[in-house]
């Protein structure tokens, strides 16, 4: 069996030189078991592999890193709209994502906002492990928000993660108030293999009505300051996010 994949750069900004998020988009004629699922992913190699198939008119979606399954995954979602160059709905298990391409290679996504469950106690393995000052810190059922002073410790930020994998929290979106964007985050995941994301959409559904209520603004400009960095514009609308950001399509091929 041949399987058709593209390789898609997602959050990008060439002003920046921030290269961002790769997700290999794979187009499928029917679905896969879950093990050959992963056994593509893994050998694709990439931060996300995004699967695709129409199930009863519906396009179903699943995404794989190369050691797990993702529950939901934001920048293998603004993938899929550079390889289907139209306006679509994606059904997961977690989200329905409405997407659709814009122009100059850009693509925006609707998914639905993830707020604060609560407030929490800072544990000193969080600030063991991110070896800064934590401000705040606040649960959600996706990533946890950790809140630092400002963008430099948060560029400068060399965590721990043989420390932070004391703690059973699977992620941290780590933000500040931005020097030039509105804010700024780092997306640490220290249980799976890639440790540090690159350009999160998933964490943007958390941040974005996060900082939405505290900036008294609906729309506003993200980086994510990680090695490869990314950029994202995102809108809150009530209980949904909505993410543009720019991608470039990288090459195409089949995996045997």
């Amino acid at each position: 069996m041949k399987v058709p994949f593209s390789l898609v750069a997602v959050a990008v900004d060439e002003m920046l030189n921030f290269r961002g998020n790769i997700s290999a988009v794979v187009s499928l004629s029917e679905p896969l078991d879950e093990q050959t699922l992963q056994r593509i992913a893994n050998d694709l190699n990439q931060p996300a592999t995004t699967f695709l198939w129409k199930e009863k008119e519906k396009m179903r979606v699943r995404w794989f890193a190369p050691d797990a399954e993702i529950g939901l995954c934001g920048h293998g979602s603004l993938a899929v709209f550079s390889v289907l160059g139209e306006e679509q709905e994606l059904n997961s298990s977690a989200d329905t994502i409405k997407g659709k391409p814009l122009s100059d290679n850009k693509v925006e996504i609707e998914l639905s906002a993830i707020p604060v469950v609560k407030k929490l106690e800072i544990p000193p393995v969080l600030t063991e492990g991110l070896g800064v000052e934590v401000l705040e810190y606040y649960e959600t059922k996706n990533k946890n928000i950790v809140v630092v002073e400002n963008e430099t410790v948060l560029r400068e930020m060399k965590p721990n993660f043989q420390k932070l994998r004391e703690s059973k929290t699977f992620g941290y979106a780590v933000t500040a108030r931005g020097d030039e964007a509105d804010f700024v985050s780092r997306t640490l995941v220290p249980h799976v293999q890639q440790l540090e994301d690159h350009a999160t959409g998933s964490s943007h559904a958390v941040l974005a009505p996060f900082w939405s209520e505290r900036l008294n603004k609906e729309s506003m400009k993200a980086r994510q300051l990680s090695p490869r960095g990314g950029t994202f514009r995102v809108m809150v609308e009530e209980s949904k996010v909505k993410l543009v950001s720019k991608n470039n399509r990288l090459a195409t091929g089949f995996l045997s």
